[in-house]
């Protein structure tokens, strides 16, 4: 143990802080509490309310750029609004029908909908009133071109000859560019609407169309009748000669082939097709065959039966009506001969009646027996006998029919021909009817609900309506600018920007102090919320293992100035300040600043302990501080990164770790350089400093990366300088730091810890010196 025994000091001075150690945690007990309850209540909350809480704090970060978009758009609206020429809108209502309605009877009266093609039929009436055919009609019919009032509303007091001598084209443009049309929703209705600077011509002009586009819809339907006539009338005889010929090719080809079709049984559509006469025998006697090949198979199996039974044994022969007849006589005379030969003997005359009548009997069964044999073989012979027949039948019609196929090739292709005219003749046919009869006597599907009035006002401009698309175009585009400059602001400026840029946990954001406050002037108020912050932070690092706070913490930033060093200071201070033994060791021995800090002295520091030239008691000095001892960075040497990566870093840090209860190791920046990742690599954890608004995520995250390929382990971030009115969260970070500040709510003491130790700051008793 370095202390009396190396000449340092009193044992006081390295005495085990395992009491102050337990009190510590027994303080942090709150603590724990406190901060499992802030995690439920954020994951309670979801990531909605958080998601809109960020979307406010880039609006009002942004304020006066959206607010100046805002009051550009609406002064340009201002403007338009002022330059617009007023314009009066006048409208008509049309109803347009699917279909006109019937008046003859044929069908209902009212329009038969076909639902599948109504959206076709309707676009196509509105594109035909938005058509240029029929803009062009309403300027011949009104004869605008030539109208000196159309001209006057325009404001052409004096249009040239040429253009008023035209064919009304350039008129019936504008007329094409004025007018509107919107379909009522869930009706037949559309309404016209018209806009020119005059309100009567408005009127006048939607009225136009109105009636051209009833007259033009009148005349199409009777033209489409009249076209329709007409050419049904020569493809009915061009059809009707085509289908005659076709009828006698047929009709002089089944005569010299002599074929002759017997039509099916059955009528209607589904009826078969005719068939020849041979076609015809050769089905029956297909069927008879088939018959006949049944009955024979039938007659044969009955008599191999009766030939194979023995005796009247056979099925057939035991179902004959005289087999079964005799059978019950036989028995009958049986059992009267048994009852008989009880009295009399076999010989007794009426016992040889009996005998005699048996053995008649059972010739006359043997007799019936064959003759049932005989003739089941005779309808065996008579059945195959039919089947030779019927088969020789079979074959040659067969023939016959295959000769006929050949022959009905044509047949059939004439007879397709046929019936394939006279459909086509009997549609047409059909149609011209319906055209004849339904042609001139149906009524325009199209009428006027409303005719156009003359407006009382203008329709535009619409001032109120202008200001208020400037302003929300306004607001728009000052919204996306707002949130593309967000986007490509890569600093990191608050606290869940660490968590979402960089993947590392917040351990504490530190407040940016006022100007003309210096962060050792802020640490001695112990409520300020400087210093609550590094309490938290503090607080934090106590959980930071299984075995509490870290026993070697490593500080370093990605860029120098931002407060890496002030934070090794205040955790420092912090750690001391609730009983626990801390040593301060500057680190960077590049741009040491801890021994300014504490006014010691550099001539010996860490460096002389990396090369050997001083041991660990050497080292070490004593501060104002109670429980706070500081190593400087000592001389600068050439070449820091050698010293660092040699075995007396290692071996410094073990020795120190046991002496005092945390080694806070104060190292340089990452910057490209190789100091800060070997200084982590030999810490139980390092912590990264990042200032907020300066550092960049790709500075941040090059040299989170740095210190993870060291295998440093990483415990987190500090967010330092942080400004919470720039970023729109004073409320969410300034809550917890300035509780105690402005309500006095005095920091909690551990259980059996005198009170002297939290207020250490205030007393400063020197320790002994090295």
């Amino acid at each position: 143990m370095v202390g009396e025994r190396d000449g340092i000091g009193g044992a006081n001075l390295w005495a085990p802080a395992e009491v102050a150690r337990r009190a510590v945690a027994r303080s942090q007990e709150n603590v724990v509490t406190a901060w499992e309850d802030v995690q439920l209540a954020d994951a309670g909350e979801g990531g909605q309310g958080l998601r809109l809480l960020e979307y406010w704090r880039v609006v009002y970060k942004y304020k006066w750029l959206i607010l100046a978009l805002v009051a550009v758009s609406l002064a340009g609206g201002v403007a338009m609004t002022l330059l617009t020429p007023k314009v009066y809108t006048a409208s008509t209502t049309l109803e347009i029908d699917r279909e006109s309605s019937n008046v003859v009877g044929m069908g209902d009266v009212e329009p038969m909908e076909k639902l599948a093609r109504d959206q076709e039929f309707f676009q196509t009436q509105y594109g035909l009133l938005k058509s240029f055919s029929l803009a062009e009609r309403v300027a011949q019919a009104e004869n605008l071109a030539n109208d000196p009032g159309f001209m006057t509303a325009l404001g052409m007091r004096h249009p040239r000859r040429g253009r008023r001598a035209a064919d009304g084209s350039w008129v019936a443009g504008y007329l094409e560019g004025g007018l509107g049309v919107y379909p009522v929703r869930d009706s037949r209705l559309v309404r016209l609407t018209f806009d020119s600077p005059d309100p009567a011509l408005s009127a006048r002009i939607a009225n136009a169309f109105a009636d051209n586009f009833i007259s033009s819809n009148l005349e199409r339907r009777f033209e489409a009748s009249a076209y329709a006539r007409n050419f049904l009338e020569q493809r009915l005889a061009e059809l009707k000669a085509k289908l005659e010929d076709s009828e006698r090719q047929l009709v002089a080809y089944a005569t010299q082939q002599q074929i002759i079709q017997v039509s099916q049984p059955g009528g209607g559509k589904d009826a078969p097709p005719p068939q020849s006469l041979d076609a015809t025998n050769l089905g029956g006697t297909d069927a008879a065959l088939t018959t006949a090949k049944a009955n024979m198979i039938m007659a044969e199996q009955k008599w191999r039966a009766t030939q194979a039974a023995p005796g009247l044994s056979a099925p057939d022969i035991l179902a004959d009506p005289t087999i079964q007849q005799l059978r019950e006589d036989r028995a009958k005379l049986t059992a009267q001969y048994t009852d008989q030969l009880k009295i009399y003997k076999p010989d007794y005359p009426d016992m040889l009646q009996l005998k005699a009548q048996i053995d008649d009997v059972d010739k006359q069964l043997t007799i019936a027996a064959d003759t049932i044999r005989r003739s089941l073989k005779t309808q065996a012979d008579t059945a195959a006998q039919q089947v030779a027949g019927l088969e020789g039948q079979v074959s040659h019609l067969k023939s016959t029919v295959l000769d006929e196929r050949n022959r009905e090739i044509q047949y059939n292709i004439l007879q397709r021909e046929v019936d394939t005219t006279r459909s086509l003749y009997d549609g047409l046919l059909q149609r011209y009817k319906e055209i004849g009869i339904a042609g001139g006597i149906t009524t325009n599907n199209i009428s006027i609900v409303d005719r156009a009035r003359p407006p009382g006002g203008p329709s535009k401009p619409q001032p109120m309506h202008n200001l208020m698309v400037a302003g929300v175009t306004g607001l728009a585009l000052g919204v996306m600018l707002a949130f593309l400059l967000e986007t490509m602001d890569q600093a990191i400026r608050k606290p869940a920007d660490v968590e979402s840029k960089l993947g590392l946990p917040v351990l504490g954001s530190v407040p940016l102090l006022q100007k003309g406050i210096q962060p050792l002037e802020a640490l001695t108020d112990l409520r300020s919320p400087f210093s609550e912050a590094y309490h938290s932070i503090r607080s934090n690092l106590a959980f930071a293992t299984n075995d509490g706070a870290p026993r070697v913490l490593a500080l370093t930033s990605a860029r120098p100035e931002e407060g890496k060093s002030t934070t090794s200071l205040a955790l420092a201070q912090g750690f001391a300040r609730v009983g626990m033994r801390v040593l301060l060791v500057d680190l960077d021995l590049r741009n040491p600043s801890q021994h300014k800090t504490f006014g010691a002295d550099n001539r010996v520091g860490a460096s002389s302990l990396l090369t050997g030239a001083v041991r660990l008691q050497g080292a070490v000095q004593p501060t104002d501080w109670p429980n706070l001892f500081l190593i400087p960075s000592g001389p600068l040497p050439p070449s820091p990164a050698e010293l660092l990566i040699g075995p007396r870093l290692v071996a410094f840090v073990k020795e120190a770790t046991e002496h005092f209860d945390i080694v806070i190791l104060d190292g340089p920046p990452v910057m490209g350089l190789a100091d800060a990742p070997l200084i982590a690599s030999v810490a139980t954890g390092a912590l990264v400093t990042i200032e907020a608004g300066r550092t960049s995520r790709a500075q941040a995250r090059a040299a989170i990366k740095r210190l993870r390929q060291g295998n440093a382990r990483i415990f987190g971030a500090v967010l330092t300088k942080f400004d919470s009115r720039k970023t729109a969260y004073g409320y969410g970070y300034n809550y917890n730091y300035e509780y105690d500040y402005q309500y006095g709510r005095k920091e909690a003491q551990p259980a059996n810890q005198p009170a002297a130790v939290l207020t250490q700051d205030r007393t400063r008793t020197p320790p002994p010196a090295a």
